[in-house]
């Protein structure tokens, strides 16, 4: 009995392994055939070999050197470092004072804000530009940064993440004379630090793919986002899919490094945030 049970159970671990090795095979395809496009020469591009005959450099280099792909990477990078900061200072705020002030309306207050993350972008897309070139953003960086900066899923995990901290550490700073803004940052911000880098590097990683906010908002080739881009730059080289994976995968290839290195960072900050109400 137990040796059937035993193969049972190897059998169920091997069907496990081979459907995780199938997802992850279906995941980093794409990818690798991204990059075999990238280094492959124009007459090269559509013939099936994955790996290319004559791998060559000179896609990179028309993309760095011919388009100006730097001012979009800039574009991009500042776009998404200021929402990224913005967004943390006050979702940190936020978060802690939905989870430790006591004020009428407080639970209302944030089922509404959570039921935001419920509803997508493009549902309040075309309200969104209308209040944005009222206000008169429409082509600047203030239309691109300022609607991005609020992010429900942000304040809701701060949220729970504060409410799974001892209140014993609070009390001792109020007994000290500590106020709620010395006990914000003496006390809550500096055992944030985990999940503030978490969420950094979510909310970078979001803003650094953004396409249709961007697209919607910003017409003006000069505040194009590097998504923009590429979407144009395959438009304008309709042929060109060497062109369009080599700057693809200059784009992509800086995110994948940074989520590798911090992906330990970021599993832990999402297990360790806990689920109290």
């Amino acid at each position: 009995m137990s040796n059937l049970s035993r193969s049972q159970a190897n059998i169920v671990r091997l069907t496990w392994m081979l459907v995780t090795a199938v997802l992850a095979i279906m995941a980093i395809f794409p990818l690798l055939y991204m990059l075999s496009i990238a280094f492959k020469a124009p007459t090269e591009v559509f013939k099936s070999n994955l790996i290319p005959a004559k791998p060559t450099l000179d896609n990179f280099v028309y993309v760095l050197t011919e388009v100006p792909f730097w001012r979009y990477i800039l574009n991009t990078f500042f776009i998404s470092a200021v929402i990224t900061a913005v967004a943390l200072f006050f979702h940190t705020m936020a978060g802690y004072a939905l989870a430790r002030l006591r004020f009428p309306g407080r639970e209302a207050l944030f089922l509404t804000m959570f039921s935001t993350f419920l509803v997508s972008l493009p549902v309040i897309i075309v309200p969104l530009f209308i209040l944005v070139r009222t206000m008169g953003m429409l082509n600047s960086y203030g239309g691109l940064i300022i609607p991005a900066i609020f992010n429900a899923f942000g304040i809701f995990l701060l949220r729970q993440y504060y409410l799974s901290l001892p209140r014993e550490l609070e009390e001792a700073a109020v007994i000290d004379g500590a106020g709620y803004w010395k006990i914000y940052t003496s006390v809550i911000l500096p055992l944030s630090r985990p999940i503030i880098a978490a969420l950094a590097i979510l909310f970078f990683l979001a803003n650094w793919n953004s396409f249709l906010w961007p697209l919607t908002v910003a017409s003006d080739p000069n505040l194009w986002v590097v998504q923009v881009a590429i979407a144009n730059f395959k438009s304008q080289y309709a042929a060109s899919w060497n062109y369009t994976m080599a700057a693809s995968t200059i784009v992509a290839v800086p995110m994948l490094v940074l989520f590798v290195i911090f992906q330990r960072q970021i599993m832990d900050s999402i297990k360790t945030s806990g689920l109290k109400g």
